[in-house]
């Protein structure tokens, strides 16, 4: 289960909205102080907002970020289920022929 976040969703979302449609473009620093998060949360959130609209190509975008986390939790629930299914092969191996070394 991921860790709780510390800003809502939206408020990150109005966040971005604010600092990309202010003129002229502020400092990070400021519009953080203002809405009260930390500059480099901020940041972060820009960043991303720009990855997930194509201005970062070498950035992940969000929806690739989570296929990503769900691959790896897949690959990591089959690696443990071939785990199990090999203990119990040689498990079973064992039982049937009792000469065979361990």
């Amino acid at each position: 289960m991921p860790a709780p976040r510390k800003y809502p969703l939206e408020s990150r979302d109005r966040a971005v909205r604010m600092y990309r449609t202010a003129e002229p473009q502020p400092v990070i620093r400021h519009t953080a102080e203002e809405l009260g998060v930390h500059p480099e949360a901020l940041r972060g959130w820009i960043r991303q907002a720009e990855a997930d609209a194509g201005e970062w190509g070498d950035l992940l975008t969000t929806e690739e970020k989570e296929e990503l986390a769900r691959l790896r939790r897949e690959v990591r629930e089959l690696r443990r289920a071939n785990e199990v299914l090999r203990t119990a092969s040689a498990f079973s191996a064992a039982q049937l022929d009792p000469t065979r070394p361990r």
